[in-house]
């Protein structure tokens, strides 16, 4: 009788898994969100100007890796809650769903203000559709490196 192996996986420790969230909160920020926003720009859906090195206040960093730091920030609150969205399709849905929301509301109603710009885009439909489409692929991108890296991790 020949033996098998069972091949295990090692659990991710809580601080692996909200690491991994947000390098591909970042990298998705990059790979995803910026290239669907050049398109949109290029189409003349959107007035952007991507992968922008731009300084940012207080410190000087470029534009693009601000928002890929707060990528990376919205890609551990995904991590944190990605294990409740259902398995197949679904799960791309719910990823393309809270990346179209949660990061769409919280720069239309709390970033803006606080830049001293209009909420929700000046309530102007062809400005208000670029954020969910941008932030959907976003979500799309983070669901997609997050569970390469979990294959690659284990």
């Amino acid at each position: 009788m020949a033996s098998t192996q069972v091949l295990t996986r090692r659990p991710l420790s809580a601080s692996t898994k909200l690491l991994l969230g947000f390098v591909a909160g970042f990298l998705a920020t990059l790979l995803f969100h910026q290239p669907v926003l050049s398109l949109l720009t290029h189409l003349g859906v959107a007035k952007a100007n991507v992968y922008s090195m731009t300084s940012t206040a207080p410190l000087g960093v470029p534009q693009v890796i601000s928002l890929a730091f707060w990528g990376g920030v919205w890609g551990i609150v995904f991590a944190l809650i990605e294990g409740q969205f259902p398995r197949g399709a679904a799960y791309w849905i719910c990823a393309l769903v809270f990346g179209a929301i949660f990061p769409t509301l919280c720069a239309w109603f709390l970033v803006a203000p606080m830049k001293g710009q209009a909420m929700a885009a000046g309530w102007q439909l062809n400005r208000m559709v670029v954020g969910p489409i941008v932030n959907g692929a976003w979500g799309i991108g983070t669901a997609l490196l997050l569970n390469l890296a979990y294959r690659v991790w284990r």
